[in-house]
């Protein structure tokens, strides 16, 4: 079982990819941008079509990523026409051979025209951010139908401990089977956990639990007594779980989307700060593993990565790292200013270079990741 679950992984990674992906081809088709190639997965192909425009959509071995490659994207320099390689001199032949240049020529000057660099700044920028967006908007997606299949929970009241003094239960005003549905007025909702409104509870004074019994709602005022795991009601709980109609998960997944990336954003700034050891950190690998292990346990944890791993593709990748959408987002806004375009070689080195670290970083954090879960 486990097998399918770390299937379904890789299969959800390269979504997230191919929706990132999708999200270029669509605003670069859209601003007129010239494309080559959209590809699902990288090595050989498996499957490929070529359009009459000329793009060719494919599906390739490894689903390890994809791409969607752009007209002049990475060009060092354009073609030139070929010399005849017999050097006939005939009249007919010199004719054939400049509307064979000619019709050469304006090939390569429409592919110019479409090629990437070649297009305005402000261009590059949407095609650019459009990735992340198209990952973000995506968050807001999977959070809705995570939202929509799962629910939330709310407590059952089980059982209520006993004062040892006195014989009677602590918070005797409770019954079994009440369910509660807010502490201190505010609601249990998918947004609200009953575990965080009661952690969030004062150790002294009064708590006002409101419950449903009997199909009625009822307040039910209790305080919290000493014991061995500190300062607790003496209540035993089950949960129960509710469902949330589509009006409300329409209107839960914004903010929770946001949530989740404010964790996402957070993380990032306590791993430079030292406040998440390294070892905590994941790769492709690691994070593939997570999932078949949560949804082994599960299966609903798969509608949570889901979310969750939409919106880490989406901060990650506008971050202004070389070879990400970032820095070349960085490189576009600096060219708009200086108006005068970038050194195209340069630029490309702090790519490639900021590649080979990027792989690198995640190789060493997969390779640690899966020692530390042997160890």
């Amino acid at each position: 079982m486990i097998f399918l679950y770390v299937i379904l992984a890789i299969l959800m990674l390269l979504l997230m990819i191919t929706i990132h992906e999708a999200g270029h081809y669509v605003a670069g088709k859209a601003l007129g941008f010239g494309i080559n190639e959209f590809s699902i997965g990288f090595g050989p192909k498996l499957l490929s079509r070529r359009l009459r425009s000329g793009e060719v959509f494919s599906v390739r071995a490894l689903p390890i990523g994809g791409f969607c490659s752009f007209v002049g994207e990475d060009d060092a320099g354009s073609a030139k026409p070929t010399a005849d390689p017999f050097g006939e001199e005939s009249e007919s032949g010199r004719k054939a051979e400049v509307d064979a240049a000619g019709r050469k020529e304006a090939g390569v000057e429409a592919a110019k025209s479409v090629a990437f660099g070649a297009q305005k700044p402000w261009k590059r920028i949407i095609v650019l951010a459009a990735g992340p967006v198209f990952n973000l908007l995506s968050a807001f997606l999977f959070s809705f139908i995570y939202i929509l299949a799962v629910g939330y929970a709310v407590p059952v009241v089980t059982e209520t401990a006993v004062d040892p003094a006195t014989g009677e239960p602590y918070a005797s005003a409770f019954e079994t089977g009440d369910v509660i549905v807010a502490v201190n007025g505010e609601d249990i909702t998918f947004l609200s956990s009953a575990s965080e409104l009661i952690a969030e509870t004062s150790d002294v004074g009064t708590t006002v639990f409101t419950v449903e019994r009997d199909g009625k709602r009822t307040d039910i005022t209790a305080e919290k007594h000493l014991s061995e795991d500190g300062y607790v009601f003496g209540l035993t709980m089950t949960y129960e779980t509710r469902s949330v109609g589509v009006l409300r998960a329409a209107g839960y997944c914004v903010p929770y989307t946001f949530e989740l990336s404010w964790a996402v954003i957070r993380s990032f700034g306590m791993l430079l700060t030292g406040g998440v050891p390294f070892t905590d950190v994941t790769g492709p690998v690691g994070t593939v593993a997570a999932i078949a292990e949560y949804a082994a346990v599960d299966s609903r944890y798969l509608l949570l990565f889901l979310p969750l791993i939409a919106s880490n593709l989406a901060i990650f990748n506008i971050l202004p790292i070389p070879a990400l959408d970032g820095a070349r987002i960085v490189f576009a806004i600096i060219e708009w200013i200086r108006r005068k375009p970038i050194n195209a070689k340069v630029e490309g080195a702090i790519h490639a270079v900021g590649l080979l670290v990027l792989l690198a970083f995640v190789l060493v954090v997969d390779i640690v990741g899966m020692i530390s879960r042997l160890l």
